[in-house]
């Protein structure tokens, strides 16, 4: 048996996404900056998928700009606000346990003179709003912060966030990584003060390479990709229109009975807590509690053994899970996150993250508990950590 369990490093494309892809790639393959038959064909494509990605938010197709993916996005996003605003001031803010997307745009910034606000966490990993309230300057211009974590699931309380951003001041930009959130969470850009928007297409079962960030009407914001003039010059490049197509259709998959599918993913998530703790010894459960938190993420600390044992021990019996997360797993660098939630230095190299999607099954589930319940306790005789 085989059981996948990192969606949220990335997903298994749908059949009909790929078939779909397909499609595009060898039928349809016009650049859709061309004026003839097949041009116009491939610029239909794109056409829709803006509208269909749109559809999810609440938003305005105009608003909606495609990227390879979730880290162009947030470079797009974080750069181009930070370099469009500079005229009002050179603060900016963002917190402890951002992406490394997130977080390498900002150690770039400061190194051309803005200064950062780095904001703590709890042992939840929810950021205090009070904590931004007091950070928040007459030169903030910028305010960055991810809707959930992608290794302990935490999700932070962006709407609280976006209130008190406008009612302080209208003109800060508000950026939200929203990766590991849309396509397991209801999210309205316009309703929650959000200005920008990003998202990746291979975490709700679509194709890589290909994502999209939200720019709200009016958000003072500058490109970091020049050449054609593609996307109204925000964002040149031939569009990836069968990567494009698609990520609509898997946007468009997720969001059908989505609050259906989070229930079933909750109640998954909290039996596998719920397993996991009963039946091994030494087992801690980081972040948020099973309800509290985003229904597809667990991280798990389980004492005395490395993560690399453990992830190794899985592999071999075809159960795929992550250290940490997918971005940090080949680094040799401890998680900022953990070390952020006050994760025990004794378990900040034992820990693994557990990821379903919509196709996680009760059945892997039982696989990855049986095979943990079974193996544990022999590891740690042999390779204690």
């Amino acid at each position: 048996m085989q059981a996948y369990l990192d969606n949220s490093a990335t997903t298994r494309a749908f059949d009909s996404v790929a078939g779909l892809v397909a499609q595009v790639m060898t039928q349809e393959y016009g650049n859709p900056s061309s004026v003839h038959h097949m041009g116009v064909v491939a610029e239909k494509r794109v056409n829709e998928a803006r509208e269909i990605i749109a559809a999810t938010l609440k938003a305005d197709p105009s608003e909606i700009f495609f990227t390879s993916g979730g880290t162009e996005s947030d470079n797009l996003a974080i750069i181009g606000a930070a370099r469009a605003n500079a005229f009002r001031g050179r603060h900016i803010i963002t917190t402890e346990i951002e992406h490394p997307a997130v977080r390498g745009c900002f150690e770039y910034l400061k190194g051309e003179g803005y200064e950062v606000t780095y904001l703590p966490v709890d042992d939840r990993g929810v950021v205090s709003i009070s904590d931004l309230k007091e950070a928040l300057r007459k030169d903030t211009v910028l305010v960055s912060m991810m809707m959930v974590n992608n290794e302990i699931g935490s999700i932070e309380p962006v709407s609280e966030a976006g209130k008190l951003i406008k009612s302080v001041d209208p003109g800060i930009v508000f950026h939200v990584d929203a990766v590991q959130a849309y396509g397991k969470l209801r999210i309205r850009p316009a309703s929650l003060g959000i200005d920008l928007l990003s998202v990746s297409s291979h975490k709700i079962h679509g194709p890589k390479g290909v994502g999209f960030l939200y720019i709200k009407k009016g958000t003072r914001i500058q490109p970091v990709c020049f050449g054609g003039g593609q996307q109204k010059g925000m964002r040149s490049g031939t569009e990836n229109v069968p990567g494009i197509a698609g990520m609509a259709m898997a946007a468009q998959i997720c969001h059908e009975d989505l609050d259906e599918k989070m229930k079933r993913l909750y109640e998954l998530k909290r039996y596998l807590g719920e397993s996991l703790s009963e039946r091994i010894s030494g087992i801690r459960l980081n972040g948020p509690s099973c309800d509290e938190g985003a229904p597809h993420i667990l991280s798990v600390s389980i004492s005395g053994l490395a993560a690399e044992t453990v992830l190794n021990m899985l592999s071999a019996k075809q159960i795929y899970v992550s250290a940490g997360s997918a971005c940090t797993s080949n680094n040799p660098h401890v998680s900022d996150t953990l070390k952020a939630i006050g994760v025990p230095k004794e378990l900040l190299e034992s820990t693994i993250r557990i990821s379903m999607s919509v196709e996680t099954t009760r059945e892997e589930i039982d696989y990855l508990i049986e095979t943990l319940s079974s193996s544990v306790e022999a590891m740690r005789k042999f390779y204690r950590h």
